[in-house]
């Protein structure tokens, strides 16, 4: 049987990637300006942190249910089998309404087998769960060795990371307005992590050097053989940042492969310029 891999644009993967078989971008949606785009198709990560430098706040909404009704009613009619791994469910209503029109397509389609994944992740952490998910299913791999992919990334994915500016996050909901106070009032750098699928706020750092360091011994103690893992980077635009951050990792860890990517416009909106992301299993 035949399986296509899903993918929402919050894996902050480069579109790139999508042209590979049987693989398939959901865009979200981003609006700016008064104008509507889709995450990846018809805006990038660039223009969006440019707009953001320019004093514009750009809005998010989920995949819309016109795409996911069209994309799962054409895998249905064509007989294959489907894997969505999908933006945390502490994120976004995105996972949510997949599976309310999984639901509602199965009515008319009841032969449909698509399997959705909440990957209780974001961006390049959620990345590196589909990379790796796809690589089994570019190696023949069944249906089921494909989902146990997916899930073991999923439940072991470690996120760890920072934001130049925290009123971002609180703006949209994704931390608390009194934590995002406290870190603008004495200009702290935050360290947050991600449990269970939401952003959590874990400890402040008075500069970066303190907390690049702070990040690699949570590393150490948190993560599972480093050496033999691809560890994901992400950030705000701040390529310097990210490559700085790379060379202390492959210094300390020397990783299998230490993948770079920019933070993407769906995820970019709510975390802002200069955000600085790390992704590894536990």
């Amino acid at each position: 049987m035949n399986v296509k891999l899903f993918a929402d644009s919050a894996s902050d993967l480069p579109v790139t990637f999508f042209d590979q078989p049987n693989i398939e971008l959901l865009p979200l949606q981003v609006h700016i300006d008064g104008h509507d785009y889709e995450d990846l198709v018809t805006i990038q990560p660039k223009e969006v942190f440019d707009k953001i430098r320019e004093g514009h706040v750009p809005k998010t909404s989920q995949v819309s249910p016109d795409v996911f009704l069209r994309t799962f009613t054409e895998l249905a009619k064509s007989g294959d089998a489907g894997v969505y791994i999908a933006f945390s469910s502490q994120l976004s209503g995105t996972y949510q309404t997949a599976v309310m029109i999984r639901d509602q397509v199965k009515e008319e389609y009841p032969d449909l087998d698509l399997t959705i994944i909440d990957s209780k992740s974001a961006s390049l952490g959620y990345g590196l769960s589909v990379i790796k998910t796809a690589e089994v299913l570019h190696a023949g791999g069944t249906k089921d060795e494909i989902l146990e992919t997916a899930r073991y990334h999923v439940e072991h994915m470690e996120h760890l990371f920072t934001v130049e500016d925290l009123e971002y996050l609180a703006k949209g909901g994704r931390v608390s307005k009194a934590s995002a106070f406290l870190g603008g009032l004495l200009n702290i750098k935050p360290l947050l992590h991600v449990e269970d699928g939401k952003l959590v706020p874990l400890e402040k750092h008075r500069g970066k050097k303190k907390l690049l360091k702070r990040i690699l011994d949570l590393m150490e103690e948190r993560g599972n053989n480093l050496s033999q893992q691809t560890i994901g980077i992400s950030h705000g635009d701040d390529e310097e940042l990210a490559l700085e951050m790379k060379a202390m990792i492959e210094e300390r860890f020397s990783p299998k492969d230490v993948t770079i990517n920019i933070i993407g416009c769906a995820v970019g909106s709510h975390t802002g310029t200069g955000t600085l992301a790390i992704y590894f299993l536990n």
